[in-house]
C-alpha cells in the first residue's frame, strides 16, 4: 500500500488538478500549514484525503512531518502543482515495490501553457518522489530538499507528471521571496557572501540558463525565466550576506 504527501499553503489555482490525478490512491495526506484561500475546501471534496494542519518548518523537514502521519510506509510525495498522467498513476499503483530502491519521476515543466525544453534547472528534471519511508528520508534542507539516496538503488519510472510552478509573474516573485529567504537562513554562519559573490552568482546563474541551457530558443518564456534564475541567485547570496552581518552585531 501506498500514501501520498502534498504540502499546501494558498493552493487553491492548482490543487484541484492535483487531487484529481491521485484519486485512485488509497490515501492522500493534505498536509496544511494555514492557507486562507479555499485549499481545504478543495482537499475536503476528496473522499481519499486526509487534512492534517500543521507548522511548515522547511521544506525538507516539513516533508518527513508529513510522511510521519501517513498510514503507509511508501510514500509518494507529490507538490500541489504538480499532476501525474494517468499512465504514471497506473505504472506506480501496479509497481512491485523493493525497499533497496527509490524511484525516480520525470517532471515536465510549463510555463505559459509551453513545456519549457530548455533553462537551467527545468529541463531536463527528474526527481525522486517515491521512497520508503523505512529506508530514508527527505533531507533536513529547509529549500531545495531531496529524498537521501544513501545505498539504495536509483529507478526511474516510466511516464512523467507535469508541474506548473509559475502562473503569473506575482508567482515568479513571491517564489522568490520565499527561496531566497529560506537559503539565506539554512546557510547564515555557515557560508560566506558578499556583493561581489551576489554579483557573480547572479550573473552566471543567468548566463548558464540563457546561453548553456539555450533558454533563448524559448523565446520570451526562456528570457523570463533565465532572468529569474538570475535574480533568484542574486538575491540569495544577498540576503545571505544580510543574515551574516545582523548575526554578527
Amino acid at each position: 500500500m501506498i500514501s501520498v504527501t502534498v504540502l499546501t499553503k494558498n493552493s487553491q489555482d492548482t490543487l484541484d488538478a492535483t487531487l484529481r490525478s491521485l484519486q485512485k490512491f488509497p490515501e492522500v495526506i493534505v498536509y496544511d500549514s494555514g492557507s486562507t484561500d479555499s485549499t481545504l475546501q478543495i482537499a475536503g471534496k476528496y473522499p481519499n484525503v486526509k487534512i492534517i494542519n500543521g507548522q511548515f518548518i522547511g521544506f525538507g523537514p516539513t516533508h518527513n512531518t508529513a510522511s510521519a502521519l501517513a498510514s503507509h510506509d511508501w510514500i509518494l510525495s507529490i507538490d500541489s502543482d504538480e499532476v501525474l498522467t494517468s499512465e504514471l498513476a497506473e505504472a506506480i499503483l501496479k509497481l512491485a515495490f523493493d525497499t533497496k530502491k527509490v524511484y525516480q519521476i520525470d517532471r515536465r515543466n510549463y510555463f505559459n501553457g509551453k513545456w519549457i525544453r530548455w533553462c537551467g534547472g527545468w529541463y531536463p528534471d527528474p526527481v525522486v518522489r517515491l521512497y520508503n519511508r523505512k529506508s530514508t528520508r527527505f533531507t533536513d534542507d529547509a529549500v531545495h530538499e531531496k529524498v537521501i539516496l544513501g545505498n539504495l538503488q536509483l529507478t526511474p519510472l516510466p511516464h512523467y507528471m507535469i508541474h506548473t510552478p509559475y502562473r503569473s509573474m506575482g508567482d515568479f516573485l513571491s517564489k522568490m521571496q520565499t527561496y531566497t529567504t529560506l537559503f539565506a537562513e539554512q546557510h547564515k554562519g555557515k557560508k560566506k557572501s558578499s556583493m561581489g559573490k551576489a554579483i557573480a552568482h547572479g550573473s552566471f546563474a543567468f548566463l548558464k540558463s540563457y546561453l548553456f541551457k539555450k533558454g533563448f530558443l524559448g523565446g520570451k518564456e526562456g528570457y523570463i525565466i533565465s532572468l529569474y534564475n538570475g535574480q533568484t541567485a542574486f538575491y540569495k547570496y544577498l540576503k545571505l550576506l544580510e543574515a551574516n552581518s545582523r548575526d554578527r552585531k
